[in-house]
């Protein structure tokens, strides 16, 4: 009975990237009238935001019938009643949003995107949204197929390869700690797979190890409850969202109603209901 229950767990996760994918494919078709960057004016004149978020069981769900998400519920509370309605397409695969976003095809991107040096070279940052950290998701040393596969320490991490979401900003930080341990962490990027994907894909015992924001791992626990989320990767660094380089005035305007909203209870009631 224990083997069933857990195979249904991991079988949800593999679903819930299916589900990501076609439900991004079906609104992607329907979002290839323009491939030119927008500013506030045009996105005015059109009466519609274009936003690309990101669907996993945090940011965006389908559940009960009824969509749900951190990111879904910030976005209406800053962005509802600003004169157009939002267009809200949900994947999975952090590189194509970064592509989609530049291509002019959004005029946001609303997700947890870390803010880095080289990611600013290529799209435009909101105000920070919120602040959290990368972690190192494993099994259970009880769990594992050997002692020597867990890990309780950062050093330890010398000669492991560690997986990641393909572009992942985590990339920078673990190449920042091979050089700090003074040896080599080895880097896969796995295309088309979210960091829910990832994490089934550890606890299925597919991979042994895997980088992932330390939120999205705390919320696997509690169906997974095989996995290891305990070991930091990194400080605690600021999230944003992100917008074309070519849309000054909207990413202006968003950081205005950014900056104001983090401050309100309704910020605080959201947050909370997500983030432990």
């Amino acid at each position: 009975m224990k083997m069933v229950l857990e195979k249904k767990k991991l079988i949800k996760y593999v679903l819930l990237a299916a589900l990501g994918a076609v439900i991004g494919t079906i609104l992607n078709n329907r979002n290839k009238e323009s491939l030119t960057a927008r500013d506030w004016n045009e996105i005015i004149e059109n009466q519609e935001l274009r936003i690309l978020t990101t669907y996993n069981t945090i940011d965006y769900i389908l559940k009960d019938d009824s969509v749900q998400g951190f990111q879904y519920e910030l976005l209406h509370a800053i962005l509802d009643h600003k004169g157009f309605s939002l267009k809200i397409t949900p994947t999975v695969d952090l590189s194509q949003q970064i592509e989609d976003l530049k291509s002019g095809k959004y005029d946001l991107l609303a997700s947890n995107l870390i803010v880095t040096s080289e990611l600013k070279e290529q799209i435009a940052l909101t105000y920070p949204i919120l602040k959290n950290k990368q972690v190192l998701v494993q099994r259970k040393d009880s769990i594992a197929l050997s002692d020597s596969l867990f890990i309780d320490n950062q050093i330890n991490l010398a000669k492991k390869t560690l997986y990641v979401i393909k572009d992942s900003p985590a990339i920078l930080r673990i190449n920042n700690l091979s050089n700090e341990i003074a040896d080599t962490i080895y880097i896969e990027e796995l295309e088309k797979y979210g960091e829910e994907q990832l994490i089934a894909l550890v606890a299925h015992g597919d991979i042994n190890y895997a980088v992932c924001d330390e939120q999205i791992a705390l919320n696997a626990l509690d169906s997974l409850p095989q996995i290891d989320a305990s070991l930091a990767i990194g400080f605690t660094q600021f999230y944003s969202w992100g917008v074309n380089k070519e849309s000054p005035i909207l990413l202006d305007s968003l950081n205005i109603w950014i900056d104001k909203f983090i401050q309100t209870k309704e910020y605080q009631k959201i947050y909370s209901k997500y983030y432990r």
